[in-house]
């Protein structure tokens, strides 16, 4: 018996040892930043601006911006929690052939910007992110909020604060940051420890815009089964949106995995999306 007892005993210590390194390290698992700042043109882009936005607590932050076409709509853009923005350089060119508009903000600690990313911060600054564009004549009927992975719990939630956003389009989304810490880590009691909760399911249904989301069938990062679940609650939108559950699409990748779905035809959905959404004229912003 006093054997088993301390076999129990150094189990539950072990555990409690693993539950505690998860709490204090969660952020390191979740933001895999490349520090490293490349401009545009490094990336082989051309046509496209390094900006420097400065935050109200003193952060320095990059983007990348190109101007949009006369009459085309502009892609404020949220990406993935890894590599930095010259990762994303293909994705900015494609759409940025399009004639589409393309803003997409380096999240704190990434690819030149300063201070440390969290859902907080993340959050404040995609705030700055759409003011500033407002701020130069881009009205927020004429954005369309794109979030990628991590990215598409910050895009829905500025979606949900400010109603007048043309469109939302979520590539590889997961529910909660709860949902998904608890598929990679079945074994560990995660669900009240996660700080950064970039909890989607409770939001999206707030949205009033069209909503596109892309999800590959093969995903092992986000399983397709949170993206499904999202269009679900997504169409139960009533009266009070815009548009109700008839403007969610949820476009599935058979061979996708989570982030190739571009080599499946993805931002050809992208394109035929924004091209069909109106702008509305006469709805005063939710700011």
């Amino acid at each position: 018996m006093a054997l088993f007892a301390k076999i129990a005993f150094g189990l539950a210590a072990g555990y409690g040892l693993l539950l505690l390194g998860l709490y204090f390290g969660q952020r390191s698992l979740i933001y895999r930043p490349d520090p490293r700042r490349v401009t545009p043109l490094q990336a082989g882009l051309a046509n496209v601006t390094e900006r420097i936005l400065k935050t109200a607590d003193g952060s320095r932050l990059i983007a990348w911006q190109a101007a949009a076409a006369a009459g085309r709509p502009t892609i404020l853009y949220f990406h993935g929690n890894a590599g930095n923005l010259s990762t994303r350089a293909e994705r900015i060119g494609r759409l940025q052939a399009k004639g589409w508009g393309v803003f997409m903000l380096s999240y704190r600690g990434y690819g030149g910007s300063s201070g440390k990313p969290s859902e907080t911060a993340n959050l404040k600054d995609a705030e700055l992110a759409l003011t500033t564009l407002n701020n130069e004549g881009i009205a927020t009927r004429d954005i369309v909020l794109f979030g990628e992975s991590l990215g598409t719990g910050i895009a829905t939630q500025l979606a949900a604060r400010h109603q007048q956003v043309a469109g939302l389009i979520l590539n590889s989304p997961f529910t909660s940051m709860a949902d998904a810490a608890a598929y990679h880590y079945p074994w560990v009691w995660v669900r009240p420890f996660i700080v950064d909760r970039y909890d989607t399911r409770s939001i999206i249904a707030k949205v009033a815009c069209p909503i596109l989301i892309l999800h590959g069938e093969q995903d092992r990062v986000v399983p397709i089964a949170m993206g499904r679940e999202l269009a679900r609650i997504a169409k139960t939108r009533g009266t009070g949106a815009r548009v109700t559950g008839s403007g969610v699409k949820l476009v599935t990748y058979a061979k996708g995995e989570h982030m190739d779905l571009d080599s499946y035809g993805a931002l050809r959905d992208v394109n035929k999306f924004i091209e069909s959404l109106k702008r509305p004229r006469n709805i005063r912003a939710a700011q």
